[in-house]
């Protein structure tokens, strides 16, 4: 094993650290700062560490700035027209003010199945800041159980692409893999969602600020929870009419080309996002008195915090790739393949290593699963057990976000956190969904 490129990673981490929670440097200069730092130390030439910076920028944010901005246009319609607080008086009066986190978590385990994760967040986000605001209690009680919700289903459920490319690698069954998914990522978004949300929550009071008159204005003639909920199902709905209909169950179902080619072009994120705003645009804004300047005014508006989330993701995401480029993760786990552990433990150490070092879940998935492949092939397993190294996987892939993953900068400025509060909250959020479903795969293990 190369210790030198390992202390380099670690030095790196170390350093970007230093200078955001020390220092108080922008984190999105802090990052690519440390992008430079730790490709020099890993004896990159200078040429391909400014190109994997390149690289690392526009791949994350070829679909994440396109979300976020489309996803804050929608917010901000949803927010200044009141729409969000009528649907948050909703959930309220159907749940109970004590029951709204669990709504919240169970919203975001179904929404996420069809749904990416980053995607299902900024569609859902503006809920829980409106229940923060109607019950003035912490905006981290009803965040994070939505986005426990949203990363157990994320990782452990297929279709999302991680646990489909993971069960293919590692040769197992679906079937087995989606009845795992759901035994074990149950109780791990309750104890990371609800129970964990209610414990931070009172150590860390977030409350969304209020607006500067711009919702006032349309308070009164405010959309119904009803309107809301259709209008905030209509991209969900067209995202699951497309991954439903390019998934296996329909392989063998000929379908018209021209039916195929239309709900692959409205299914997909971007398109099906832009027909939700068009929609909230005419129906909550134009419909209910909003006039066109004010409308624009919110638009303006809603961009402005956008772009501090879009840049600081996409140096999240050039961090990402430079640690990718390093390849200290692949190397640390492929060094413990000449260990004994448990496949299932084995699968899990390896996925989290690669997790905590260079960021990106779905990444880690797939390297760890490449590396467990040849393990599995010599231990003659069942199919259950298969797919509950699968599982495994997933759990140690959700683990440890912090600096180096773009969503840890993407939650923390859409709940309006500091870097601090964020390892507190969404971090150890993550760490408890990882053991949860490591423990719960373990005992299922010895069951079967």
């Amino acid at each position: 094993m190369d210790i030198s490129l390992l202390l380099s990673v670690i030095a790196g981490i170390v350093l970007l650290l230093f200078l955001i929670l020390r220092l108080k440097i922008q984190a999105f200069l802090a990052l690519l700062i440390v992008c430079i730092f730790v490709g020099i130390l890993a004896g990159m030439p200078a040429i391909e560490i400014l190109d994997t910076m390149k690289e690392g920028m526009g791949s994350t944010l070829g679909f994440v700035a396109t979300v976020v901005g489309l996803g804050a246009l929608f917010g901000g319609i949803l927010e200044h027209s009141g729409g969000a607080q009528n649907l948050a008086s909703y959930l309220l009066q159907k749940t109970g003010e004590k029951q709204a986190p669990w709504a919240m978590v169970l919203t975001g385990f179904v929404v996420a199945i069809p749904v990416f994760f980053d995607v299902a967040f900024i569609i859902l986000v503006p809920v829980a800041y409106a229940l923060s605001k109607r019950t003035g209690k912490s905006l981290l009680l009803y965040g994070l159980p939505l986005l426990a919700g949203l990363a157990i289903t994320h990782a452990f459920i297929p279709p999302t692409p991680g646990p489909i490319a993971v069960a293919d690698i590692l040769g197992a069954d679906l079937g087995w893999v989606i009845l795992f998914g759901f035994i074990t990522g149950i109780p791990a978004a309750i104890l990371g969602g609800p129970v964990f949300s209610k414990f931070i929550s009172k150590k860390i009071s977030i409350h969304p600020e209020e607006d500067d008159g711009l919702k006032t204005e349309n308070v009164k003639n405010a959309p119904s929870a009803g309107l809301i909920i259709t209008i905030i199902l209509i991209p969900i709905l067209l995202i699951v009419l497309s991954t439903v209909l390019n998934s296996p169950f329909f392989e063998d179902i000929v379908l018209p080309q021209e039916l195929v080619y239309t709900i692959s072009l409205i299914g997909h994120p971007f398109t099906a996002l832009i027909i939700a705003n068009l929609i909230a645009w005419y129906f909550i804004g134009i419909r209910r008195g909003m006039g066109k300047d004010f409308l624009l005014k919110i638009g303006t508006k809603s961009f402005e915090a956008a772009g501090i989330i879009i840049l600081l993701t996409g140096a999240g995401g050039a961090f990402k790739q430079i640690l990718i480029a390093t390849g200290a993760g692949e190397m640390i786990a492929e060094s413990l393949n000449g260990t004994f552990f448990n496949p299932l433990v084995f699968g899990y150490l390896v996925a989290l290593i690669v997790r905590v070092l260079q960021g990106s879940a779905t990444v880690a998935m797939i390297t760890s699963a490449g590396i467990t492949a040849p393990v599995i092939a010599e231990a003659a397993l069942s199919m259950p057990q298969t797919s509950l190294i699968v599982i495994a996987v997933a759990a140690g892939a959700s683990g440890f976000s912090h600096v180096n993953d773009s969503g840890f900068w993407l939650v923390g400025k859409y709940l309006g956190i500091t870097e601090k509060q964020t390892f507190r909250s969404w971090t150890v959020m993550t760490c408890i969904i990882s053991v949860v479903g490591l423990l719960s795969s373990l005992l299922l293990w010895y069951i079967i």
